[in-house]
């Protein structure tokens, strides 16, 4: 439950710290006080949006702190209900039985460490330049917890909220919420069926796509495979073409060599022949035996010489049938990769996902056969689930219908009647909240048919259903805390006691805040905490108080007589007081 908020530059607030009890804590004062501004500090950490307009006048920055107690019990997993004690270190157990699992699953996801029996401390602050910052207990979160959590925390009742009451399109979701049906279940059931549909519907549109294009495929695959286009081949065709070219082109030049290299009088034959003309001489002199050693070296380079012309000649040898044979096979593989508009390279991969496609054609059936049974299982699981949450929200509906039922008499709605419509809808409209369009409808005369909600005749008939509405879903709510706003607006004397002694009866397990503009609720209140607005020159501001039983009695008359408190109302106060 709350037990604590702290508030700091909120509009009229510039600072106010609030405790809170267990129980129904009820919230007065005049027209305009700030009861509002109240509501909205605590929707901030509840995860609304951060508006700049907040922040107080003058101030840089806000901020609103809420701590809320849960029971600090621990359980082993597995075991909901008995508390037991247990070493930290056991990972078999959880922490913090008494707090609402969604709660603990959404922080357990956002790994927030909280320690066991450790109150829950949620923190923001909104900027007046703009942006906002959120913690719990001390640890940076995003806005999207605080949202995520927020409903687990706190369950708002407003005066503004009768519009999402009489609309149909909520219906379904606050059914559920009564019910607490396995809608989660259904979802996931559902994407799994959708997404089995979409898969058999891929694998029928690509058959059905390959069959259309199977005689294309192929011709395309016979001129491919007639080609048997290889990796790397046009690099090494280009290449060898390069080649040959070069030798066609230097033919002349290289034959011209070769003859200047053959014959007895080459280059190096003369050299040989000096060579051995020296050797004879070389002994009778040190400077013919050196110039025989460069004579030597020279022969030694120029047989190299000989051998690298010969390999050139080898290398560039040119065959005029084989650089036609290359030119030929590059320009029908270009012409094939252009064809396919790709690389060259890429035609033995066009090759393989041909084969593949056609191949896909031959044994298609039998995957369309797998995931047929696919769909058709995923399909059974949905319309199981579904099934049994519509079973679920059937009974529900009539556990709240006899919810409702029991609050209109009480208030002054003894001929009316109330009823929920669960319509199990046509296949083709099914998803993933189920298979139901849920509708809350109402009579109000005997004989009367039923209507839908917002077309009721009278609208102070309409509120009250509203109210007996409310209550019945709030009842059966699992926030750790309720709040009421202002939903006794209009309504007085037996009815407004009749909603404060349903207001006290939810309370009685938890807790339930309630602003009221009426002195029959207020006196149901446990605690009572008066909002007042005060001005300092041209300064205004908001402060609350927690009464004490004189002040509850001084406030209780107020809003009995007014400005100006009676006797006779202090009297009729000090009777609804004793009253409860």
């Amino acid at each position: 439950m709350l037990t604590h908020l702290a508030i700091r530059n909120i509009v009229l607030i510039e600072a106010l710290e609030l405790d809170f009890r267990r129980g129904l804590g009820v919230l007065t004062g005049e027209t305009g006080a700030g009861k509002s501004i109240l509501l909205d500090a605590l929707g901030l950490v509840l995860g609304n949006r951060a508006e700049t307009a907040l922040v107080r006048a003058g101030e840089d920055k806000a901020s609103v702190t809420a701590t809320f107690q849960f029971a600090s019990s621990q359980r082993k997993l597995g075991s909901p209900s008995e508390p037991s004690d247990f070493a930290e270190s056991d990972s078999s157990f959880r922490w913090n039985d008494g707090w609402p699992n969604a709660i603990v699953d959404a922080l357990d996801d956002a790994e927030i460490e909280i320690e066991p029996g450790e109150p829950l401390i949620i923190r923001r602050q909104v900027r007046a330049d703009g942006g906002s910052k959120a913690w719990i207990n001390d640890q940076p979160v995003g806005v999207a917890l605080l949202r995520e959590i927020g409903g687990a925390l706190v369950e708002l009742h407003g005066q503004h909220d009768d519009r999402g009451l009489v609309n149909p399109r909520g219906h379904r979701a606050l059914l559920d919420r009564y019910a607490r049906g396995a809608v989660d279940g259904v979802a996931a059931a559902w994407r799994k069926w959708q997404d089995a549909g979409a898969k058999l519907t891929a694998a029928r549109d690509e058959i059905d796509q390959a069959k259309a294009d199977q005689d294309l495929l192929l011709a395309h695959l016979a001129e491919l495979t007639a080609l048997e286009p290889q990796a790397g081949e046009e690099a090494r065709l280009a290449s060898a073409r390069s080649d040959m070219q070069k030798g066609e082109r230097l033919s002349g030049e290289l034959e011209e060599l070769r003859r200047m290299w053959d014959g007895s009088d080459s280059p190096l034959a003369a050299l040989r022949v000096a060579a051995r003309k020296l050797d004879r001489i070389a002994p009778e002199h040190p400077l013919l035996a050196e110039a025989l050693a460069a004579l030597d070296r020279a022969v030694i380079e120029a047989g190299e010489a000989e051998e690298k012309l010969e390999k050139a000649g080898e290398a560039l040898v040119h065959d005029p049938a084989a650089l036609d044979a290359a030119e030929t096979r590059l320009f029908e593989l270009r012409a094939l990769a252009r064809k396919h508009r790709c690389e060259v390279d890429e035609l033995p991969e066009r090759m393989r996902t041909m084969r593949a496609a056609l191949d896909a054609i031959e044994g298609g059936e039998a995957a369309l056969d797998a995931l047929e049974a696919a769909e058709k299982a995923a399909a059974a699981d949905y319309t199981a689930k579904a099934r049994a949450l519509h079973d679920a929200r059937v009974a529900a509906a009539a556990k709240l219908d006899a919810a409702v039922a029991a609050e209109l008499a009480p208030l002054k709605l003894d001929a009316a009647r109330f009823t929920t419509r669960v319509e199990e809808l046509p296949q083709d409209k099914w998803g993933a909240s189920g298979i139901d369009a849920v509708e809350f409808l109402i009579a109000t005369n005997p004989g009367a048919d039923f209507a839908p909600l917002g077309k009721i005749a009278s609208g102070g008939e309409l509120s009250r259903f509203i109210l007996a509405l409310k209550v019945a879903l709030a009842e059966k709510g699992g926030a750790a805390t309720v709040i009421f706003d202002e939903i006794d607006r209009g309504v007085g004397g037996a009815v407004a006691s009749a909603i404060g002694e349903r207001l006290a009866r939810l309370a009685a397990d938890g807790q339930l805040l309630a602003v009221t503009h009426s002195p029959q609720v207020a006196a149901r209140g446990g605690t009572h905490y008066v909002i007042a607005k005060s001005s300092e020159g041209t300064v205004t501001k908001t402060s609350v108080a927690l009464l004490d039983a004189a002040g509850r009695q001084e406030e209780i008359a107020r809003m009995l007589s007014g400005a100006e408190i009676t006797s006779e109302a202090r009297a009729q106060a000090d009777r609804l007081l004793e009253g409860v």
